[in-house]
């Protein structure tokens, strides 16, 4: 099937790709001094793209993508947090600049995981109102400084794991219910800080779209039984729909509000966020979607403590999906039909044009003799990229897809020995090497794949 204008794209993150620590006036981020297991690489020098920009944009062409879909750094941006940084500013220019010389459509998200670790220090980051005001100040230097060549744009990437992850927040609080408490407060205030911005971008960006990057939770009941069904229903409201229900509607679903009223986590609200909440909708949603997740009842006494936070309620555990197959890196399965299934659930709610911002394969590729072999990853995309064709043949509208990652990356946990890319990063987490990029596979599987599509 030929998918008419439609953005082929790739997708990367700054924190993970850019490096460039200390350089060109950039301050100190979360993901600077979050903790990394001994002998993983960090942020700090990542895929160095800092100093391979031209030579990433041109790949990028080689590859005939129209869409790059990456994140500008709060800290390359306003350096410490609190005032613009024209170096940074300056870098972001040049790669804009760079991908429309080559035909390549910018796609910037606003905050993907990183921010000032000021913000942290002075005031406890998004717990605090004031960080929403520093997110819409940030948000409105970039919309000032790119906006007349940037059109389309995401707010927030995956709030569910930003709001869970304290090393990316700074939410250290040692008691538990306080913490639990803390953290859905810096949820709300991330919600009222993306549609303050989105305010600010009808006004600077008249002619542009913007939109949520949401992790897509599909949702399977580890079996029919009515505890199981529901258990499910409830994550899929814990873990996605208080996020795009409040990014579209302005509101939390019902059931969420009832659990947080009645444990006292609910968040502190004032009575003029309502109609700020209401009033600013997105333009289109942005999917990051890898594999499915089976859900089941909490048993009689069983402990999820040591399970992600989102998830330590008395509402749902993880369950098992005996029917697909797994990965190393893949532990829920690969389900390409679960792409299908939620992006669908996601339109009949929200009724918004999606675009897959994220969707790949990770493995601990090995270069062989100068190239590298992916073939489980050009299949893990070749049934994905299907599941889309499928979604528009229904009149779905998707407006893109964009694989993750463009190059390696570093990996939030594995550093280096976990890659996504469609291009090799010759680096290790222990040898910076030269960072020389090595196109796999699976780019030229996708470079033709974009072609037969043109």
């Amino acid at each position: 099937m030929v998918l008419d204008n439609f953005y082929w794209g790739a997708s990367t993150s700054a924190f993970q790709v850019e490096g460039g620590y200390g350089q060109g006036g950039k301050g100190i981020a979360t993901t600077d001094i979050r903790k990394v297991p001994e002998g993983v690489a960090d942020s700090k020098i990542a895929s160095d793209q800092y100093h391979h920009m031209i030579e990433d944009v041109d790949l990028m062409a080689e590859l005939g993508i129209n869409l790059y879909r990456f994140s500008f750094n709060w800290t390359r941006v306003m350096g410490n947090g609190y005032q613009p940084n024209s170096e940074g500013i300056e870098f972001y220019n040049k790669l804009i600049d760079r991908c429309l010389e080559k035909g390549i459509k910018p796609f910037p998200t606003l905050y993907h995981f990183e921010m000032p670790q000021a913000f942290v220090d002075d005031f406890g980051g998004w717990n605090s109102r004031e960080c929403i005001d520093q997110y819409v100040k940030y948000a409105e230097v970039c919309f000032r400084n790119f906006g007349d060549r940037v059109k389309i744009w995401g707010t927030i990437n995956e709030q569910l794991i930003v709001t869970a992850a304290s090393d990316l927040n700074g939410n250290h609080e040692s008691d538990p219910n306080k913490r639990m408490k803390q953290m859905y407060q810096m949820s709300y205030n991330m919600s009222l800080a993306e549609k303050m911005a989105i305010h600010s971008f009808r006004e600077i960006v008249k002619d542009g779209k913007i939109g949520p990057v949401c992790s897509m939770q599909v949702v399977y009941p580890e079996s029919p039984a009515p505890e199981d069904v529901l258990a499910s229903k409830n994550a899929t409201d814990f873990l996605q729909n208080c996020f795009l229900d409040m990014s579209v509607f302005g509101e939390y679903p019902q059931s969420y509000c009832n659990y947080l009223n009645k444990k006292g986590w609910y968040p502190e609200t004032e009575a003029e966020d309502k109609e700020i909440l209401v009033a600013n909708k997105p333009d289109l949603i942005g999917i990051n979607y890898y594999a499915s997740t089976c859900i089941r009842a909490l048993k009689d006494g069983e402990d999820n403590s040591k399970l992600p936070p989102f998830y330590q309620n008395e509402l749902f555990t993880l369950g098992t999906n005996n029917y697909l197959t797994k990965t190393k890196w893949m532990e829920f399965g690969v389900d390409p039909d679960g792409l299908y299934i939620g992006m669908r659930d996601v339109y009949e709610r929200y009724k918004l044009p999606m675009i897959v911002t994220e969707n790949g394969l990770a493995a601990s590729d090995i270069l062989d003799d100068g190239a590298i072999h992916d073939d489980y990853r050009i299949d893990y995309l070749d049934k994905h990229i299907k599941q889309c064709e499928r979604f528009v043949s229904e009149g779905y509208p998707l407006l893109g897809y964009c694989p993750w990652s463009l190059v390696d990356v570093v990996s939030s946990h594995q550093g280096f020995k976990k890659r996504y890319g469609l291009i090799y990063v010759d680096r290790t987490d222990e040898d910076l090497k030269q960072c020389k990029r090595i196109p796999k596979d699976s780019f030229y599987w996708y470079q033709e794949k974009i072609k037969s599509n043109k």
